[in-house]
């Protein structure tokens, strides 16, 4: 992992914008490329003016908005067949329709927004997307917004992180990054579900009130 990642920065910093541009393009079409982890070796370059951080964001979102038009296209037109032929990566990919499926049929503007933070589904929503025959016009928005969340997220985090990120990448792999950003996930997700349920116990207070005032 930590030799693949290695390699993944060597060469973004050697062939920088125009190979960002290509790896986040062909994960988001479909092909199980490191993509993310590119994106974060941009990042962490730029942090170390190797790179510059406003134009690896717009060109990482750029790539991923194109890139899964294109895995919705292929969808659209092959669907399930693409998915669940023999071939290389067919186990990945009979799970993705497996946990991914069902989750994007019940709700499918959420999976395209959130599946571009989530492995499998980064790597195949478009193309669920498209088998599903979902509206191009809703996929675009959630995508472009997924994107556009996604590489600015993940670019911003790597790039303050600098140096930091270096380190944990350098001493634990990439899953020393990855617990920096589970460990901020944690936090989000906790502060919101904190927000939602005093939401809640003020709006049962409020009907308790009115009940009162009515009795």
């Amino acid at each position: 992992m930590l030799a693949a990642l290695l390699n993944v920065t060597k060469l973004v910093q050697d062939f920088g914008y125009p190979l960002l541009f290509l790896v986040v393009m062909a994960e988001s079409s479909g092909f199980p490329v490191p993509g993310e982890t590119g994106l974060i070796a941009a990042a962490v370059l730029s942090s170390q003016g190797k790179l510059h951080i406003q134009f690896v964001i717009p060109i990482a979102a750029m790539a991923a908005i194109i890139g899964d038009n294109i895995g919705y296209q292929i969808g659209r037109k092959g669907g399930r067949w693409l998915l669940e032929r023999p071939g290389a990566f067919r186990r990945q990919r009979l799970q993705v329709l497996s946990t991914g499926e069902p989750f994007f049929d019940r709700h499918g503007p959420k999976a395209v927004f959130f599946g571009r933070f989530v492995l499998g589904l980064r790597v195949w929503a478009s193309w669920l997307a498209g088998a599903n025959h979902m509206r191009w016009r809703s996929f675009f928005l959630w995508n472009a917004l997924g994107g556009i969340c996604w590489a600015t997220g993940v670019g911003l985090v790597a790039y303050f992180l600098g140096s930091t990120a270096g380190n944990a990448i350098q001493a634990f792999g990439l899953y020393g990054l990855a617990a920096v950003l589970v460990a901020i996930a944690i936090f989000l997700v906790s502060h919101r579900r904190h927000s939602e349920a005093a939401a809640k116990r003020a709006e049962a207070i409020e009907d308790v009130g009115r009940e009162t005032k009515s009795g």
